[in-house]
């Protein structure tokens, strides 16, 4: 099969198309004919790094959609033909390639109204959005939540879950992002990049703070996003946890740690298959009209260097997924 493969850890542009053979199923397991592949900032992430439980040549790819084209011994839910979405095991090889192997307890079915592109373009950003905002901070009718990074893949859908949950949304992102996210449904825009931030957040909330917080950028904004919560608000936390404080503490907030793929290499298999409760939920969102893929980008096999580097610079806005032929 056709597949990017990485040789040995480093920058996304030494990923190269190779002849690699077929990967088939073990128990418990299926085999994807891969359609397409979202893109995600953790591609690059684990690329430059690596990990030491892959066996060079490495596939990347966490985010597939396709169809089941082999079944292992012991699956008994799924048939060859079922259309399904998942996101993958880190420890594994993945889905930039034409086949790829998962568990079976954690995929999702893609309903016939949606496309692959549209279904790659969600597992990642969305079901970390999804597991924040409704699994850990429970996100209700009227509560205030702000966003941070908006214009972001995990921005984007967390501000599209909070409205379906008929949440008010405070966002932050550049200003040439601002009717973007407004687009999404953010109630108040802030630009971080001129406005005092925490200041405005008083103003918009009488003073109050927020109810809640999705940190999506890094430490220092989880920090300025428990400076911005109410007393007893959440924040859910999910590239950086903030610095315990005393103001912590006193104001009473609980502190969630979104680890998302983290469930495939725990030993709890309630956590793995809420992967695929969770990709349900989600998609039926997408369904119902609430929740939209945001994808700005379509490309090839072969372009999905360029589409990582174009996510490296950390402005990207939306989703760019891979078609596979």
């Amino acid at each position: 099969m056709r597949a990017l493969v990485l040789s040995q850890p480093g920058p996304v542009a030494s990923l190269t198309i190779c002849e690699v053979q077929n990967p088939h199923p073990k128990q418990g397991q299926v085999r994807v004919s891969v359609k397409a592949v979202g893109l995600n900032p953790v591609d690059y992430k684990l690329a430059g790094r690596g990990n030491p439980l892959w066996k060079f040549p490495h596939i990347l790819g966490l985010d597939v959609a396709g169809i089941i084209d082999e079944i292992g011994e012991g699956v008994v839910d799924w048939s060859i033909g079922d259309r399904v979405l998942y996101h993958g095991d880190l420890t594994q090889p993945g889905g930039f390639a034409e086949y790829a192997i998962t568990t079976a307890h954690t995929i999702a079915k893609i309903p016939d109204s949606i496309s692959f592109t549209d279904a790659a373009a969600l597992p990642c950003a969305g079901l970390t959005a999804y597991q924040g905002i409704v699994r850990r901070l429970n996100i209700c009718n009227d509560q205030i939540v702000w966003v941070q990074g908006g214009a972001g893949g995990v921005g984007g859908y967390g501000i599209q879950i909070c409205k379906s949950k008929n949440a008010k949304v405070i966002t932050t992102c550049s200003s040439q992002n601002k009717e973007y996210v407004t687009s999404l449904g953010a109630d108040h825009v802030i630009d971080y990049q001129t406005e005092n931030v925490l200041d405005r957040i008083q103003e918009i909330t009488n003073g109050r703070g927020v109810d809640a917080v999705q940190s999506a950028v890094d430490v220092h904004t989880a920090n300025q996003g428990v400076k911005g919560l109410c007393f007893g608000g959440g924040i859910s936390c999910i590239a950086g946890l903030p610095s315990l404080s005393e103001e912590t503490f006193e104001k009473a907030i609980s502190i969630h740690r979104i680890a998302l793929g983290g469930a495939h290499t725990s030993n709890n298999f309630n956590a793995q298959t809420d992967l695929a409760y969770m990709a349900n939920e989600l998609i039926a969102l997408v369904v119902n009209g609430h929740v939209d893929p945001m994808i700005t980008e379509q490309i090839k096999l072969e372009d999905i260097p360029k589409g990582l580097e174009q996510l490296e610079t950390r402005h990207f806005r939306g989703k760019i997924v891979a078609e596979i032929e």
